[in-house]
């Protein structure tokens, strides 16, 4: 059993910075890929950011984010920089096995929200 458990959210001003973190707990191990999805009301989960054998990001980033991990701690760190109004959206934790394309655990989620 794995549980994942952010913590960061809350409310921030258009242009400002918020760090998410995420504690992995349970049956896993170092390897395995973490990352960050994200749901704005309305729409679909989308994927943020990955951290595995290399660390990817979604095109809407744009390098204002900057995801890292501690794996010694079973910690993922997601720093958001020049946060905009359209980031606003629940953010979620998420974790996979190695060499499985599908993610197979997720936190419960902290809320972003962005204000103009």
């Amino acid at each position: 059993q794995v549980q994942l458990v952010e913590s960061g959210g809350g409310l921030v001003q258009a242009g400002g910075s918020l760090r998410l973190s995420c504690a992995a707990l349970g049956r896993i191990f170092s390897d395995y890929p973490m990352g960050w999805f994200r749901q704005a009301p309305g729409k679909e989960r989308e994927f943020v950011a990955e951290s595995g054998v290399s660390t990817t990001y979604a095109d809407f980033v744009k390098g204002r984010f900057s995801i890292s991990r501690d794996r010694a701690k079973y910690m993922v760190y997601l720093q958001m920089n020049n946060l905009e109004p359209e980031d606003t959206a629940v953010y979620y934790c998420a974790a996979r096995r190695p060499y499985s394309g599908v993610y197979e655990w997720f936190g419960q989620g902290t809320q972003v929200t962005v204000s103009s």
